[in-house]
């Protein structure tokens, strides 16, 4: 008779710029992550977007255990990477609260508070000046 295995779910929020990411941590899993139903390695085209997914879970030593699923919308896709990033490392942390430290010495767990800065009135754009001209 095959043993019944309880799934746990993780649910955590990740931002970045204009992104916001959902994303759930299915344990036990095969270490499948998916994007928006797609594969990560194919939402996702450079290699440093991928290893910024990833990164959480190297640092706990977790790849192969989770499977994550990640709704993504807004931004654009260095953005969505960074947002994916921090909603997979805190639901680790929900997960094992034993994990927050080293997280938070990679700085995964802290939002980056950069975005766009927005234009100004009189301006071509955020710093951009028309042109100046003396006659």
């Amino acid at each position: 008779m095959q043993e019944q295995t309880q799934k746990q779910i993780f649910f955590a929020t990740g931002r970045r710029k204009e992104s916001s990411a959902r994303v759930q941590l299915i344990s036990p899993g095969e270490g499948k992550i998916l994007i928006n139903k797609r594969d990560y390695l194919n939402y996702f085209p450079t290699i440093d977007q991928q290893i910024l997914i990833k990164k959480p879970l190297i640092i706990s030593n977790l790849e192969k255990n989770f499977d994550i699923l990640a709704n993504v919308s807004g931004g654009g896709l260095t953005g969505q990477a960074g947002a994916v990033s921090l909603g997979i490392a805190r639901a680790l942390v929900q997960y094992n609260p034993d994990l927050k430290t080293p997280l938070k010495k990679e700085n995964l767990l802290t939002r980056d508070p950069r975005s766009k800065e927005r234009k100004k009135y009189g301006q071509k754009g955020a710093r951009r000046r028309f042109q100046w001209t003396k006659r």
